[in-house]
């Protein structure tokens, strides 16, 4: 397939540009892809190719959402406001019932709670696009494993956990703490609730087009309704969620649930990830180096995601994106999308990175489509660092 490739890189950065033209003409459908780099606080690669998309189009990004929402709890952890090791109930009291009143926050944001869905009654997609409904459902439910003790992929419901004790702190939602604090200050294209002004540059998101062979495997690997993993993406319902159709839907985008809903372009991600780490546009790093590096810190290692069956994933908030690419620095971090996308910041090599599509690619086991680990080793690679 032949795609042309749009935009502009730095100095040295060609090789980007070329890897990234390879790998959309590797592929056999269409992704309508972005891909944009920071470095030191300077955007040094600026690419997209495919139909119907530009530098500025924008689309659902799922849960690269847990990357804006964690990043102002970070914030949070750094202004002093919330503390890791108390208790999720000391600041969210409902939150205690069926034995929850031990688990911390940290032990939340590491996924450990075991409120993975709701077994009981399966959310649909306008109750998942609502974070105020997930979270006062999910207060009163019992854990699905002893909370601390395991940890599995809260997929849709992290954010709004996270954001409910946000709320109960601050008096304000995740979103509008991201808008007022990151999103705003830094003209990001990246949105937890897409305002209606910025509606004519969303493109929908588009399926994958498996081939027979692939949609032999999707079929075996698909998740027992009954099981963890059914219950987390809310597939033990009478209808199930259609992924597609959930980035889709109106109340997704217009609400911007931290957990899957998150609308932007790899500009706005990867101007996210540059601030969290570098000077921007003569502003301070959001975080300071400390809090990046306990953010980043890998915290389930020794055992398999009781949702995914991965290993070695998730950081506080974040995925611990060097167990995906063991060229970046120990202290990176991000967060993947269901589509293949992956937004991250790489604080020793003062890179901020961001892959978007808008096509489904093929499910490879994690989050980031695959050839994340190509573009993202070229980006090392230009900047000196491989």
């Amino acid at each position: 397939m032949t795609i042309d490739v749009h935009g502009t890189v730095a100095d040295g950065f060609e090789g980007v540009r070329e890897e990234f033209a390879a790998v959309l003409a590797g592929e056999r459908d269409d992704p309508g892809a972005q891909l944009v780099v920071y470095r030191h606080g300077r955007r040094v690669v600026d690419l997209w190719g495919g139909d119907g998309i530009d530098g500025d189009s924008l689309t659902t990004l799922y849960s690269i959402a847990k990357g804006a929402a964690h990043l102002v709890v970070a914030l949070l952890v750094q202004d002093g406001v919330l503390d890791l090791d108390r208790e999720v109930a000391a600041y969210w009291p409902e939150f205690g019932a069926h034995g929850k009143d031990r688990l911390t926050l940290g032990e939340l944001l590491e996924h450990r709670a075991g409120l993975v869905g709701d077994a009981e009654q399966a959310f649909t997609t306008e109750e998942l696009a609502d974070d105020r409904v997930i979270a006062a459902r999910l207060a009163g439910r019992a854990p699905l494993w002893e909370p601390g003790t395991a940890w599995g992929y809260h997929a849709f419901v992290i954010g709004a956990l996270t954001g409910e004790v946000v709320r109960r702190v601050t008096g304000r939602s995740i979103q509008e703490l991201y808008e007022e604090r990151i999103r705003a200050p830094y003209g990001l294209d990246y949105y937890l609730g897409l305002p209606k002004d910025a509606e004519p540059r969303w493109v929908d998101v588009q399926p994958l087009v498996p081939t027979p062979e692939e949609a032999v495997l999707l079929k075996e690997r698909a998740a027992a309704p009954d099981s963890l993993r059914g219950i987390a993406f809310s597939a033990h319902g009478p209808e199930p969620i259609d992924l597609v159709a959930f980035g889709n839907h109106p109340r997704v985008k217009a609400l911007g649930p931290a957990s899957s809903g998150g609308v932007g372009n790899a500009r706005g991600v990867a101007g996210m990830f540059a601030a969290a780490i570098s000077s921007v546009d003569g502003r301070p790093p959001l975080l300071t180096p400390e809090t990046a590096a306990r953010f980043a810190e890998l915290r389930t290692p020794g055992g398999p995601d009781l949702v995914t069956g991965s290993e070695n994933h998730f950081a506080r908030g974040f995925e611990h994106i060097p167990a995906l690419y063991p060229f970046l620095d120990a202290g990176t971090f991000g967060h993947s999308g269901a589509t293949g996308s992956l937004g991250f910041a790489d604080p020793a090599h003062g890179i901020a990175y961001a892959y978007t599509r808008r096509r489904f690619a093929f499910p490879s086991g994690v989050g980031a489509a695959l050839e994340n680990g190509r573009l993202a080793e070229s980006v090392l690679r230009a900047a000196g660092s491989l």
